[in-house]
């Protein structure tokens, strides 16, 4: 069930973001307008935009969010591969997405603070390397 539901849910999804799903969804609005003065603009005919609007948003809702979920959780194993597979990695970073919003915040200011420090040592390294610079050109 699972697998039949993602093929049709990534199906759906690719097709339903073509330009031809656009045009064929104004297609239908324009052909709902134009009959608009053969039905009076009736509740009736209201009804039949109304209705099938909101069939389709409630279908689209569970495919979109299927395809995310699958590209998050395919996004995340790829990055957890790299972090693994890098020597300069921090390991603890694997599975984070499973952490509570303070937990994964507070790993973000650790990252914020270190990128800090590596900003500041390579300014430091730069401001170094010029003044080794200068010196050498005076001398």
């Amino acid at each position: 069930m699972n697998k039949i539901f993602s093929a049709i849910a990534t199906h759906m999804a690719h097709q339903s973001g073509r330009p031809a799903a656009f045009l064929f969804a104004v297609f239908l609005i324009i052909i709902w307008v134009a009959t608009g003065p053969i039905f009076n603009y009736s509740d009736t005919w209201q009804l039949v935009i109304n209705t099938g609007t909101t069939i389709v948003t409630f279908l689209m809702v569970f495919v979109i969010q299927n395809t995310q979920n699958r590209d998050g959780a395919a996004l995340q194993a790829k990055l957890d591969e790299l972090i693994r597979a890098s020597s300069q990695a921090q390991n603890r970073f694997i599975g984070i997405e499973h952490l509570t919003d303070e937990e994964i915040e507070e790993y973000r200011k650790s990252c914020s603070a270190l990128a800090k420090k590596a900003a500041e040592r390579v300014s430091r390294r730069a401001h170094v390397r010029a003044v080794d610079a200068a010196e050498k050109t005076t001398s």
